[in-house]
């Protein structure tokens, strides 16, 4: 029998296991304390995280289970980032997320936990905790919304947004029925229904093997959800006494089985910096070439939204995760195990693909190669990424002249500008938007073109960011550029009129300009320092520790992890 961790508080006679036990009995019975794992629920719930909002009725469902099996449920509220409500972005707030649920885990009486996540960055940074302290850790996904619609017409979440308030700028679309759309987005709970950053996290999770097979894209009011999270429940008290850990589990070959998932389904440049960082709390050696190397041949399968026509909803009717996965298992690591104790691949046997509408099969695929291409260059020399499946193939190769802005503020006051130099040709540079620049590394790649522009009916040009873009956008975007501006990249010295070249197929982005006249060209002072020198607080410390988005964006200190010991009582 495993020696439980939580053993260290309540065992024994003396004055510190009286204080503990006490403290906690309120109702529970005696043999609480004395062989029954205690299960911590950490969960993201919240009213000012939307999409998150109805993990209370799932964390009820994780409890009846965890009971079900012999633990002891224990509700642990954690750091809720809301995507869609925080400003200036919620990535900024990522680590400091994982961080204080890594110091709540360790610090309390906890053997395992099942972890609650549904928004874009609550995964990622449930993950990086649990990665950290190396408790037996379970994730359940709260779920994609149901599809609404509007003029008769299923709705993306976020990609419509985009799309709509294009047409809006376009005159195409009037401000009377872009608003009436807005009660048609959000249909139900649950997260965006495109395969955006959160549909994507919460299949690259189970892909990683830290879900139940099956249950991640389950949409939120689907009542198999709540009975997914029941079993999770009794599975985690299972695993506690398996001794079953993230470093028994989270190995390359996972790693590399969550690249082959991303590609197949599509899914967000995000998860790239999500995936790094993770890699880097368990030590496993993760690059950003890994993701070319792996994931840029993988057919992409999935046919939603932004790269396709339908969502989660259809994505979930089809066979979701598992019928994507079988089609492509020869590409997987047979040997990467999964919160079962089983390996992935023994959970793709039964997995039929049930409309070849919605998730292609390997013969009819909707992109022959669509994983995420990371391009290298004069000015990306740590590299950049561009998703090809949502770019236009004619922009894949392009050359065009630059037309640069110094910020997002810069950018917003600018590009609607009749007089501004631009054409369908140019390569729209925006820049201070990396992690340290803005602070946080916000979505704002995908810019909007210049009103003028899409008068003229452009629907799509080449843009280059250090930022990154919403899993839901779409075009022919180079982002999450390293190093970024402010800290030093040839980003910074890149000028109005200079001519860039983009090769998607040849993996290059490059400005045109001589090395030693690049070098001789001092940037401008706000790209470098950013919008804002921040005095105090999490942003000081961000800025000041965090690293660029080619190995993850995750502080410095933060990288690899503590385990779950804890060496003094606290009385």
């Amino acid at each position: 029998m495993v020696k439980l961790r939580s053993a260290q508080w309540y065992a024994g006679e003396d004055r510190n296991a009286y204080i503990h036990r006490a403290w906690m009995r309120r109702g529970v019975p005696d043999d609480a304390f004395s062989g029954r794992p205690q299960i911590a629920i950490a969960s993201t719930a919240s009213e000012l995280t939307p999409c998150n909002a109805h993990l209370t009725e799932v964390a009820a469902s994780v409890r009846d289970g965890v009971h079900e099996a012999g633990g002891i449920p224990l509700n642990l509220p954690v750091v809720s980032l809301g995507e869609t409500q925080m400003r200036p972005t919620a990535m900024l707030w990522r680590n400091m997320a994982a961080m204080a649920t890594e110091e709540m885990l360790r610090a309390n009486p906890i053997d395992g936990v099942v972890l609650l996540g549904g928004c874009d960055k609550t995964i990622p940074s449930l993950l990086m905790a649990a990665a950290s302290v190396d408790l037996p850790a379970v994730v359940v996904p709260g779920g994609p919304m149901l599809t609404g619609t509007f003029r008769g017409k299923p709705l993306g979440c976020g990609t419509d947004v985009w799309r709509l308030s294009e047409e809006v700028r376009a005159g195409t679309l009037s401000q009377e029925q872009f608003t009436r759309s807005e009660s048609s987005m959000i249909r139900s709970r649950g997260h965006c229904n495109t395969m955006g950053t959160a549909s994507t996290m919460a299949l690259v999770a189970e892909a990683l093997g830290t879900v139940v097979p099956g249950i991640a894209g389950t949409p939120a009011p689907d009542s198999r959800l709540l009975e997914g999270a029941h079993g999770t429940g009794r599975l985690v008290v299972e695993m506690v006494a398996a001794g079953r850990r993230p470093r028994t589990l989270l190995t390359k070959a996972s790693f590399h089985n969550a690249i082959v998932a991303l590609a197949a389904i599509g899914g967000s440049t995000n998860a790239v910096v999500h995936l790094l960082a993770i890699a880097g709390r368990l030590g496993v050696d993760l690059r950003l070439d890994d993701f070319d190397r792996i994931g840029s041949r993988v057919p992409v399968l999935v046919d939603l939204q932004p790269a396709g026509r339908f969502l989660m909803e259809d994505f979930h009717r089809a066979g979701g995760l598992r019928a994507v996965l079988r089609e492509v298992r020869d590409l997987l690591d047979p040997d990467a195990l999964t919160v079962t104790g089983r390996p992935l691949l023994e959970h793709l046997e039964d997995a039929p693909i049930w409309d070849p509408e919605v998730i292609r099969t390997r013969s009819e695929p909707l992109a022959a190669e669509g994983g995420i291409a990371v391009l290298r260059g004069s000015l990306a020399p740590d590299g950049a990424l561009i998703k090809p499946a949502a770019a236009s193939p004619h922009l894949l190769r392009h050359r065009g002249r630059a037309v640069v802005f110094d910020s997002i503020e810069d950018f917003h006051a600018r590009i609607d500008d009749p007089g501004l130099d631009v054409d369908a040709d140019s390569v729209l540079v925006l820049r201070g938007c990396g992690p340290k620049g803005y602070p946080g590394m916000p979505e704002v790649s995908n810019m909007p073109l210049p009103r003028k522009l899409l008068a003229q009916g452009v629907r799509d040009m080449v843009r280059v960011c250090d930022g990154r873009m919403s899993g839901t956008a779409y075009g022919t975007v180079v982002l999450h550029v390293a190093p970024e501006a402010a800290a030093g990249g040839p980003l910074a010295l890149a000028t109005t009129g200079d001519l860039i070249s983009l090769d998607v197929e040849a993996r290059r982005i490059d400005v045109e300009v001589p090395a030693d006249e690049l070098a001789r060209r001092t940037p401008n002072e706000a790209t470098v320092t950013g919008f804002a020198s921040p005095g105090r607080g999490w942003e000081r410390l961000y800025v000041d520790h965090v690293l660029q988005a080619d190995t993850g964006a995750d502080l410095d200190f933060l990288v690899g992890s503590s385990g779950s010991e804890v060496g003094r009582e606290s009385h």
